[in-house]
């Protein structure tokens, strides 16, 4: 019997299409193609000094990573026995996101030897390790009856995406209430309506919104969205924190955060045997309000603390994720049936990526806003307050008082940034919670 006639009822029925489908390309060939592509721009990136050329590829590089993601995940999904598959999620969780912190260390000791090409160098050697892999190790698993690529539902979400997201860095400069602030949000929320309309519309949809009926995938969405806003944005503050406050070099703030990635990992692989034993709600939850109480810690830092102070913050933090992040990643797989697990893959990937996205967005303005509402430019003329109130590093220039006023003012800040990131992961744990109300407590189902 086929997958889909398996499929659990509350997924939508299949369409009934005379039409022959249209071949899908091997997933594995175009997981190839893409480490190819992102090698290639990472050795055309190292060899630019163009800012303009710069962006470009760094956005053509974010392409390949996105092509990328998703087959990896997907790889382990459908080559993995369902008694090992937790396992297996465990394991890439664990390199997934102690990988964001590694990557910080990485590129700090090339930027302390080296010069910023070097940090491309390093893609493309990754690139060629990951394709010889691949080639290697990795089996084929085409699906020859898949249909084409949702464009125009893919155009809507990025555009709108792009436009909330434009609009919340724009926020703290402009105003909320300023005309290019308000109107790139409601353009940004009426194509993300057109989207959902859209796709509820398609029959082969991009991404069906009925999927989220399902409470584990709802939850793991959610939390994985909501982890990774808070996971990014607490990098985004605390890297700044320990190189304009504390004057630490890259390298040493990239040393300082490796606490994070120690309690990451064996969280990570502890958590599947955490929730045979006691379910998955329980270590899920428990991981969330973790990563939901670091902040109280991060509230306790100022200008004057030290390295153990920060490492006791952020190895919490990193237990919590490592907690959270297994068994979202497995709720979102697990929900569907295997004719999807593309589906999943790619839904893991999009949340991972919008939470961060978001959380930088968001918390940066936060940031930003809480910043230039506290720091004291008395007695700087007009354009050099100005110059002060936009940013730390520029206000740093200025040497003392006007420099340490302006530190006080960021630590209040981030103060009030992490807070707020707090809040947005708490409301994640009760939602995970109400929604796997009821579950059995071994699979969570």
């Amino acid at each position: 019997m086929s997958s889909v006639a398996n499929a659990p009822q509350w997924l939508p029925p299949p369409p009934c299409d005379a039409r022959t489908p249209t071949p899908r390309p091997d997933p594995t060939k175009s997981k190839r193609q893409a480490l190819a592509l992102f090698g290639a721009g990472s050795g055309l990136a190292a060899l630019t000094t163009d800012p303009g050329a710069l962006i470009a590829l760094r956005a053509l590089l974010g392409v390949g990573a996105a092509l990328v993601m998703p087959a990896t995940l997907s790889t382990i999904t459908s080559t993995f026995p369902p008694e090992r598959r937790a396992r297996g999620v465990a394991a890439w969780a664990a390199v997934a996101g102690a990988a964001a912190v590694l990557g910080l260390f990485a590129t700090g000791i090339l930027l302390e030897l080296w010069s910023w090409p070097s940090i491309f160098v390093l893609n493309v050697v990754l690139a060629v390790l990951a394709l010889a892999g691949t080639l290697l190790f990795v089996p084929e698993s085409a699906e020859p009856d898949a249909p084409r690529l949702d464009v125009v539902g893919a155009l809507l979400a990025v555009a709108g995406l792009g436009s909330l997201v434009y609009a919340v860095i724009e926020a703290p400069v402009r105003g909320w209430a300023d005309p290019r602030t308000l109107v790139g949000a409601l353009a940004g929320l009426a194509l993300l309506a057109g989207f959902v309309r859209w796709e509820l519309r398609r029959r082969h949809p991009l991404l069906d919104p009925r999927l989220f009926r399902e409470r584990r995938f709802a939850a793991g969405t959610l939390s994985i969205t909501c982890q990774f806003f808070a996971f990014f944005g607490y990098l985004f503050v605390i890297m700044q924190y320990l190189q304009l406050v504390r004057e630490r070099s890259a390298l040493a703030a990239a040393v300082a955060l490796l606490p994070m990635a120690l309690g990451m990992m064996p969280a990570a692989r502890l958590s599947p045997r955490l929730t045979d034993r006691f379910g998955a709600r329980g270590p899920w939850v428990a991981g969330l309000l973790l990563i939901a109480g670091a902040p109280a810690s991060l509230g306790l830092l100022d200008a004057g603390s030290s390295g153990w102070q920060v490492a006791a913050v952020l190895f919490p933090l990193g237990l919590g994720a490592g907690l959270a992040m297994t068994p979202a990643t497995t709720a979102i797989t697990e929900a569907l049936p295997s004719a999807l697990q593309n589906v999943g893959s790619a839904m893991n990937d999009l949340a991972r990526e919008l939470g961060g996205a978001l959380g930088i967005a968001v918390l940066g303005s936060v940031l930003t806003a809480g910043y230039r509402d506290r720091v004291d430019v008395t007695g700087l003329p007009p354009q050099l307050a100005d110059a002060a109130r936009s940013s730390l590093a520029a206000a740093s220039r200025f040497g003392p008082p006007v420099a340490d006023r302006a530190r006080d003012a960021f630590v209040d800040a981030m103060h009030l940034t992490v807070l707020t990131a707090a809040g947005v992961v708490a409301l994640a744990a009760v939602a995970v919670a109400l929604l796997l109300r009821g579950t059995t407590a071994r699979t969570g189902r």
